[in-house]
């Protein structure tokens, strides 16, 4: 019987593979939890316009425009109704703080495929420990 004088690759290779696996699933988890400590708005408060328009969604996801509770599906043309179509006026969009934020993208999206581009995010300013609205009653 004649010895094989040749290195075995396939233990190596193997090897190789496993590392390889062990790298690919290792590397995206090592990214994911990134710490941001994000700083607080230092905007200057806008003014308040004449008639504000303000859609908002409620912690059970119910929307409303002004006072008027309206269904997904009617935004659209209760806006319109609203603004009389003009798609220029801004919109300002409140949601409870334990919406999610996708859902908030959601109704964000629908607005913008119903035309209105303009749209401004109302939320609490912290100021030296008082808390006040984004925009002014």
């Amino acid at each position: 019987m004649a010895q094989v004088s040749d290195i075995n690759v396939t233990p190596f290779i193997d090897v190789i593979l496993v590392l390889l696996i062990i790298f690919m699933i290792a590397a995206p988890l090592a990214t994911v939890d990134i710490a941001v400590d994000l700083p607080a708005s230092t905007a200057t408060k806008q003014p308040r316009p004449d008639k504000p328009i303000f859609v908002t969604m409620k912690a059970d996801r119910t929307l409303a425009v002004g006072e008027t509770p309206i269904s997904r599906t009617g935004l659209a043309g209760s806006l319109d109704a609203l603004t009389s179509s003009d798609r220029t006026k801004r919109l300002f969009v409140r949601a409870d703080k334990t919406v999610p934020y996708g859902d908030v993208m959601t109704l964000m999206n629908d607005l913008r495929a119903a035309g209105y581009l303009k749209i401004a995010l109302v939320g609490l300013e912290s100021a030296g420990g008082t808390q006040s609205v984004g925009v002014p009653q």
